[in-house]
């Protein structure tokens, strides 16, 4: 385990309150050390960028780029990152102290594995909050489960860097959703180890995430998801059959609930392209 060394990178945006130095911090105080901690700054323009060089000097790696969102800021980071093992924490996340540990452990007791990830705890306003049962983690082949809402936590995450080479990198061109897509693609091809211990915290609620900034039409970013998979090789056909099914009952729900709210064109755009998937 001493030759896993470990590169977790936090993407951050205006998030110089409190958060990110509790992320940070919760990374810095792992039991295992043999990591590298990237932030890369996507374009913030409060004053994370002197926060962060107060308070941790070079104990961490700043990575400044102009704002692209948070697809294209973990790109970023995996382009720059030194080792082969890769996690991601969210800037409004934070880790239990043995995350990496456990899961490097993992990691290196099953080396076919591309990718694993834990269970979660969630706060709502500072209150502990039940999971419903669609949020049970999954394990293995995971397919099925990724088609109706993203069912892996991108904080929970560890992955080999050769799963990038299977799944491809995360899409730069959704602003919302980007890890429902990658989770996706890559399901499609790899199994995904499960670590039955809640080893990642959440904190929801709050105006300034994007789940809530895009919380009515998410589903219009998954409907784009699913046809970009549809297009793509590499799905078996009982795949690409659940993939239409899914696009086909996103398209509907979400093309009738924009004409119920008067907003009849689009509307009738995606009701129409549950049409044409029903048609193949």
């Amino acid at each position: 385990m001493t030759s896993l060394p470990v590169t977790v990178i936090i993407p951050t945006y205006n998030r110089s309150g409190g958060l990110l130095e509790k992320a940070i911090d919760s990374v810095l105080g792992q039991t295992w050390q043999n990591f590298e901690l990237l932030i890369v700054d996507d374009g913030s323009t409060d004053n994370t960028a002197a926060l962060l060089h107060q308070r941790y000097g070079k104990t961490i790696q700043i990575l400044k780029m102009q704002n692209r969102g948070p697809g294209a800021a973990r790109n970023h980071g995996v382009q720059q990152a030194s080792h082969d093992l890769i996690a991601f924490l969210d800037s409004d996340d934070w880790w239990d102290k043995k995350k990496l540990e456990l899961q490097v452990q993992v990691m290196a007791e099953n080396p076919a594995t591309l990718i694993s990830h834990t269970d979660e705890v969630w706060y709502r306003h500072g209150k502990f909050l039940n999971q419903k049962k669609k949020h049970t983690r999954p394990h293995g082949d995971i397919f099925s489960q990724c088609l109706p809402l993203c069912c892996v936590g991108m904080s929970t995450v560890m992955m080999r860097r050769s799963f990038f080479a299977v799944a491809g990198s995360f899409d730069e061109s959704l602003p919302c959703c980007e890890d429902y897509d990658l989770w996706l693609r890559g399901s499609g091809r790899v199994e995904f180890f499960k670590i039955d211990q809640p080893l990642t915290y959440k904190q929801g609620g709050r105006e300034d995430q994007v789940s809530m900034y895009y919380r009515v039409g998410m589903d219009q970013f998954r409907i784009a998801s699913l046809e970009k998979c549809l297009h793509l090789n590499g799905f078996s056909a009982q795949q690409r059959s659940l993939l239409a099914m899914e696009l086909v009952r996103k398209c509907t729900i979400y093309g009738n609930g924009c004409i119920k709210h008067n907003r009849l064109e689009v509307g009738q755009k995606y009701l129409d392209l549950a049409e044409r998937w029903k048609a193949t």
